[in-house]
């Protein structure tokens, strides 16, 4: 007997992770985390460009972290594209503790054991961030019409924790994913089965060294 259970058209529906621009702490190499750092010039110049840029994949959503460095990254694609910005508080970044405002050396430095396992002592697991950041996608990803494309502009280490939730990877394979740079996104598509395939990783820029709160980077 055949299976004639109806099946999705596969790629429909479009996820598209966006990292926030530059701030001066990136520069610096200090931890964010949930601290509510602002985008600087250059941050700022950034998200103007890769705004116009992902203006041409035509999004039909658009979802960010409130904290300002996401927010004011996703009101540059706002304000082209007209679509109004929804907030969710689960897409912030990774609550780092003890680490926050202090820089890579520091962090190596007083927290030697810590840094090894890249655990911020008071702050979240990967394993947290992945299941948050996670279940946030997928919330969002419920209400997307079948051919929607949906734009998050979010932070680096929530953006690949979540996505590596959303792709169904074990933990122990989640740093093979790199970071992503300032203003960089990630392009994940629907499969046939309902599942979902990372079409893009890191796009918008040459390569360039990734300065952030994750782990797969140089640093903090």
């Amino acid at each position: 007997m055949s299976d004639t259970r109806p099946t999705r058209e596969p790629g429909k529906r479009t996820l598209l992770l966006w990292r926030h621009g530059q701030t001066a702490w990136n520069v610096e190499r200090r931890f964010q985390g949930k601290t509510d750092i602002p985008l600087d010039d250059t941050g700022v110049a950034q998200a103007h460009r890769a705004a116009r840029l992902l203006a041409g994949l035509r999004p039909t959503a658009l979802l960010a972290s409130p904290l300002r460095r996401a927010a004011d990254t996703a009101q540059a694609l706002a304000d082209i594209t007209g679509l109004p910005v929804q907030y969710d508080k689960d897409l912030i970044e990774r609550d780092g503790g003890a680490w926050e405002g202090l820089t890579a050396r520091e962090i190596r430095e007083r927290y030697p054991e810590e840094h090894a396992a890249w655990q911020p002592p008071g702050g979240e697991t990967s394993a947290q961030v992945a299941k948050r950041v996670g279940a946030a996608l997928e919330r969002a990803l419920d209400d997307l019409p079948p051919t929607g494309r949906l734009v998050v502009a979010s932070h680096g280490a929530a953006l690949r924790l979540g996505m590596s939730h959303l792709l169904g990877l074990p933990e122990e394979t989640w740093e093979r994913l790199g970071g992503l740079s300032n203003c960089c996104w990630s392009v994940i598509t629907e499969m046939r089965d309902g599942g979902w395939r990372l079409a893009e990783h890191n796009a918008g820029t040459l390569p360039e060294p990734v300065l952030g709160d994750d782990r797969t980077d140089n640093g903090a």
